[in-house]
């Protein structure tokens, strides 16, 4: 039986009620003891003086474009990446080559995850081929491992179909996470439509593409007394409905990414594709409504929507391919930004992006008790550094980052106490 004894570190596990410096031992991949002291001999001693220790990170929402798009990244390489973020799970989007929709692709992402550096679940298409016409086997896919259903990259258009969709994904014990977005209201943008996109004489994307869509599912949720989830909320309008719905009882979750409250549309400026995403980034009104929107409770998630892309696709400011990559900067973004502004408090933080999330998608993470598999990660709070691409672990480069001085530095993550990423 091997044991590693982490010695010393700040320990923060709100789901566990630990905020204190601590010992946790490791022993055969399980958290064995969490304890102020932990005396004995063990195979590894680390001392984590000054450093933190959490339960590993857990995104609900990346892209590892695997089966078919593997020159962008793969399972494998989008792991790794996530393990050099802190993350120990991740939950795949459909929008692969073929589509995830059906038992054979989920088959491939579980089993070429079990070489992987994380926990790697399959989020299933809402529809065959992602074409809105036809629903998937939403039963047959959950038995496969399907945690999730989605469209991410386009909105089901058809009400009717998103209801009976949420019904099916129910009877299943699934969910849905809708991407909020009314093509009709899009035109063809590629920006926010605003002063910035008017002054660069570019098409814009409304933010009511997103409202409208938010409020739709808000209602189909409520009447049918069902949950759903928001991805990549990004506008003030679509919080405003949410956080409304919310204190309703309507059983409604929602995620954002840090570019939504790092950064606004003026970056646009500078026709850098690499600040092109979809959702784009908005004014700084809906800036200040995504911040209020984590701390008061509103956002229950923050992921990455990591979306990697080939430097040539990401050639071209009108002709470039939307999506940033994320993994590796979202916790420092975060703890940056949040924490170290003073909106919200560590633990917070690890709620957002670990308890969470595994609460939203029934998975086992975001806790460090005794038993759990010991996915955890260290960091450093003190020591600022700053963001170089060139030493990712993804394939991409494609993020708008690169030269930011963060703090919250990830030094090891371990899933089931093996060390997946050291700095």
């Amino acid at each position: 039986m091997s044991s590693i004894l982490f010695k010393g570190a700040h320990v923060v596990s709100p789901k566990d009620g630990l905020d204190s410096v601590m010992d946790l031992l490791v022993q055969d991949g399980k958290i064995a003891q969490v304890a102020p002291e932990i005396a004995g001999e063990y195979d590894q001693v680390l001392d984590c003086e000054g450093q933190f220790l959490s339960p590993g990170l857990v995104d609900m929402h990346v892209h590892f474009r695997d089966p078919g798009l593997t020159y962008k990244e793969d399972i494998l390489t989008g792991a790794a990446a996530a393990a050099a973020g802190g993350f120990t799970s991740v939950m795949c989007m459909p929008n692969t080559k073929p589509i995830t929709d059906s038992p054979e692709v989920v088959d491939y992402i579980v089993n070429k995850a079990k070489d992987a550096k994380c926990k790697v679940y399959p989020i299933a298409a809402i529809t065959r081929a992602q074409e809105g016409k036809e629903l998937v086997d939403f039963q047959e896919l959950v038995q496969h491992g399907a945690v999730a259903f989605s469209e991410d990259g386009k909105c089901v258009k058809n009400a009717r179909m998103m209801r009976d969709a949420m019904v099916k994904a129910h009877e299943a014990h699934s969910f849905l996470i809708s991407h909020c977005e009314d093509d009709d209201l899009t035109q063809g943008g590629i920006m926010h439509k605003g002063e910035v996109s008017e002054k660069l004489g570019v098409k814009g994307i409304d933010r009511l593409a997103e409202d409208v869509m938010t409020a739709r599912e808000a209602m189909l949720s409520e009447d049918l007394g069902l949950p759903v989830h928001i991805a990549h909320v990004s506008t003030w309008g679509s919080m405003h409905v949410i956080r409304d719905a919310k204190r309703r009882g309507v059983n409604i979750t929602c995620e954002t990414c840090p570019h939504y409250f790092v950064l606004d549309h003026t970056a646009l400026f500078k026709r850098d594709a690499r600040f092109r995403m979809n959702p784009p980034l908005r004014e700084k009104r809906d800036v200040e409504a995504v911040l209020k929107a984590i701390q008061d409770g509103t956002v229950d998630a923050i992921v990455t929507d990591h979306a990697p892309h080939s430097a040539e696709e990401k050639q071209g400011f009108e002709t470039a391919m939307n999506g940033i990559i994320g993994l590796e900067t979202s916790f420092a973004l975060s703890y940056t930004h949040l924490v170290r502004t003073a909106r919200i408090p560590l633990p917070r933080l690890i709620e957002l992006m670990s308890v969470n999330p595994a609460k939203i998608c029934g998975v086992q993470a975001g806790g460090l008790a005794v038993g759990d598999d010991a996915d955890l990660f260290v960091y450093d709070l003190d020591t600022p550094f700053v963001v170089d691409e060139n030493k990712f672990q993804s394939k991409a480069r494609n993020m708008p980052f690169g030269g930011m001085k963060l703090f919250g530095k990830i030094k090891r993550t371990y899933l089931r106490g093996v060390l997946t990423y050291q700095e």
